[in-house]
């Protein structure tokens, strides 16, 4: 569907049993019957253009129209006229006068997307739609009124921006009504299996599979052990790549990385730089102990989890280690692994 359908999007990655995600809904729920700006903070992948598209059906303006722009994916000289509109002969190329963004959502819903990289100039229009609910097309001085919900989503730091003088302190005040961080899939673990069966089924069914296959026991602790940097979007394309490549009623084996090379040579430099790094303990000074031997776990971490795609009890494996034990360290030294 366009982003300008005024139809209720499908939800069904809004879906999850664990209490964080519970606890999430209940708050976007209550947010959603008050009329006023939200701002959505989630990591890339978490569903957050999910999370505002159940704000603004569960809002009285459910009926109007809910409209997407992904500030990331335009040329920031561009994102005033997407979303303000501009006049014919505004500028080269602008030949007949076109309706904005918040133009197209009056009375409804506008969800920007990665509202963090908007220009400062733009910021001020945005804030002046927020104040007064009026705005001047590119190329115009003619105020239109427009009345647009807005919500805001980002993984930015916004108070940081604001210090930084990257983004208005005053419209982040007005945006901030209510602010909703969603759980990333690793604060959910409760949800990963439920989620991975909900896409292998929906899997299945687009490719004609009669039965949908299962999870073998050391591939659901796989995906249980897993991070998920790119959350339910990684977590969502990984199952469906198991079953698109499984011609067997078990999946025994999944690809966290599609892009590993079998046939790739080992890197010399990276090599060369750990036998540099060993090279360099065993000439360190003695009263470097402590930060030598943080810096040797660190090392060894990092290691083991890349060789294991990510998977927590194969990279303790690796290392000699319990489970438990590389917790502890993993625990410990997260903040340093990259």
């Amino acid at each position: 569907m366009s982003e300008q359908g005024h139809l209720q999007r499908p939800l069904s990655e809004s879906l999850g049993e664990s209490e964080g995600f519970i606890d999430f809904q209940q708050q976007l729920s209550r947010a959603a019957k008050v009329d006023r700006p939200v701002l959505i903070i989630g990591e890339r992948g978490s569903g957050k253009e999910m999370a505002a598209s159940r704000l603004h059906f569960l809002s009285e303006r459910w009926q109007q129209p809910f409209i997407t722009i992904n500030c990331a994916a335009l040329p920031q000289s561009l994102i005033e006229t997407e979303l303000f509109g501009h006049e014919a002969g505004s500028f080269t190329g602008a030949l007949k006068t076109r309706k904005g963004r918040f133009e197209e959502a009056n009375h409804g819903t506008i969800f920007l997307d990665e509202i963090g990289l908007i220009p400062q100039e733009v910021q001020e229009k945005i804030l002046r739609v927020v104040e007064y609910g009026t705005f001047e097309r590119v190329g115009s001085s003619k105020t239109h009124e427009v009345d647009a919900r807005i919500i805001g989503a980002t993984n930015a730091d916004l108070p940081k921006l604001c210090k930084e003088g990257k983004f208005k302190q005053d419209l982040l005040d007005r945006l901030s009504f209510e602010v909703l961080f969603l759980p990333p899939l690793r604060e959910r673990r409760e949800d990963i299996l439920f989620l991975a069966n909900h896409f292998m089924s929906r899997m299945a069914m687009e490719i004609g599979r009669e039965e949908v296959p299962e999870l073998s026991a050391e591939v659901a602790q796989q995906l249980l052990d897993y991070p998920w940097p790119g959350n339910i979007r990684e977590l969502k394309n990984t199952v469906e790549r198991a079953v698109y490549r499984t011609d067997g009623r078990v999946i025994d084996s999944v690809s966290f990385n599609p892009f590993h090379n079998p046939y790739a040579p080992p890197d010399a430099a990276e090599t060369a730089g750990d036998r540099q790094d060993v090279f360099d303990v065993g000439k360190a000074a003695l009263q470097d102990f402590t930060e030598v031997r943080e810096r040797t776990v660190i090392l060894f971490l990092q290691r083991a989890l890349q060789e294991a795609e990510g998977i927590q009890r194969t990279a303790a494996e690796l290392l000699g280690l319990t489970y438990d034990q590389f917790r502890v360290l993993y625990r410990k030294h997260k903040d340093q692994l990259s």
